[in-house]
């Protein structure tokens, strides 16, 4: 996964790109094998979705199934060891071609039918019982490839059918970031150094560091300072693609002793029902890190908290209007006495996810 890290903003109004660039761009970044690579060694993802399907192999046995952005088809592949009678794997991007080769290898050819097309294009001759896919990017909804599995439900799957995963949930908390801290502190350090003073680059290197960029890093659990705060829940099974447009929800956090803020990190779970206990997968801080790590939002300032002090507000996420496939974050918070902050948060169109 490419690390987004702290990208540069410019000011001035960036061209609206058309549907179809934004497609071919998004379908082009997953043609490398470098993507798919760190997708299937994410142990994490990979072993997650492996017993996920596995676990509701009594849906899936003798069924048809519609796996949507199939990348290589490893999905499609569990599915068939599933005992799926037939799966349609439908990949845009030309990693559809070795797809091929590797349901061949697999001896899968007779079950597994790959389909290089985009989803919305699709004819099939027959609706599913089961639709799978991996669809999340970070902050869960960037290149909003759950819209495709909305359209995926609402064409194609059977009443009562079955979505993998099923239920998605975001989080948010404060976090304590060292590394951040350190290279604020840096320009102070300069003249003990060199016997010049460049303590006055302290706040241009805060705008640039603390700027209005999402960026993806791991986050350690020392760094959390609160427990996590659930903010939205989106059920696969009735979830619209017009509440999509803008997924929001409030927060309220309690800060578990004395340190300071630098920003607020945002994560998600998701959840692969089962007869007996769900299964989720998890890119909370708390859990084994995965590709997706944490979505960072940087405060403009750090703020010191104490034990208990209150971090509250509301949070949107939505579609860019440059690029509709890239997301942006709005937050309003307070936090303690302080007065109410807003800022909104983005990634910059050059840069596409590497999931």
């Amino acid at each position: 996964m490419a690390n987004l890290g702290k990208m540069s903003q410019h000011g001035t109004k960036k061209r609206k790109l058309d549907r179809s660039t934004e497609d071919y761009m998004y379908f082009d970044s997953y043609s490398d094998v470098t993507i798919h690579e760190e997708m299937i060694a994410d142990t994490v993802r990979t072993n997650t979705y492996r017993m996920g399907i596995f676990k509701n192999s009594k849906s899936i046995e003798g069924k048809v199934v519609l796996d949507v952005g199939a990348g290589t088809g490893v999905l499609s592949l569990f599915c068939a060891q599933a005992g799926a009678r037939k799966v349609y794997a439908v990949e845009a991007s030309s990693i559809a071609d070795q797809a091929v080769r590797i349901v061949k290898l697999n001896q899968m050819e007779d079950r597994i039918e790959i389909i290089k097309a985009t989803l919305e294009t699709i004819e099939l001759t027959e609706q599913v019982d089961v639709i799978v896919s991996e669809w999340m990017g970070y902050a869960l909804l960037h290149e909003s490839m759950l819209n495709s599995v909305i359209f995926a439900r609402d064409k194609w799957l059977k009443p009562g059918g079955l979505i993998l995963p099923s239920r998605a949930d975001l989080y948010i908390a404060p976090i304590n970031d060292l590394v951040v801290e350190g290279r604020l502190d840096f320009w102070s350090t300069v003249k003990g150094q060199y016997g010049v003073d460049m303590s006055c680059m302290t706040d241009f290197a805060r705008k640039c560091i603390m700027n209005k960029d999402i960026t993806v890093n791991p986050v350690t659990v020392e760094d959390v300072l609160s427990h996590p705060c659930k903010f939205a829940e989106l059920d696969l099974n009735t979830v619209t693609l017009e509440q999509l447009r803008d997924v929001r929800g409030v927060f309220r956090c309690q800060c578990f002793g004395s340190s300071s803020i630098h920003a607020l990190c945002v994560w998600f779970t998701v959840t692969f029902p089962a007869e007996e206990k769900a299964l989720v997968l998890s890119t909370s801080p708390f859990k084994p890190e995965t590709h997706w790590k944490q979505a960072v939002l940087y405060l403009d300032d750090a703020v010191d908290v104490m034990q208990d002090t209150n971090v509250e507000g509301e949070i949107s996420l939505y579609p860019s209007e440059e690029n509709s496939r890239h997301i942006c974050i709005h937050v309003d918070y307070v936090i303690g006495e302080q007065k109410k902050h807003s800022k909104t948060f983005s990634i910059p169109d050059q840069y596409l996810e590497v999931k």
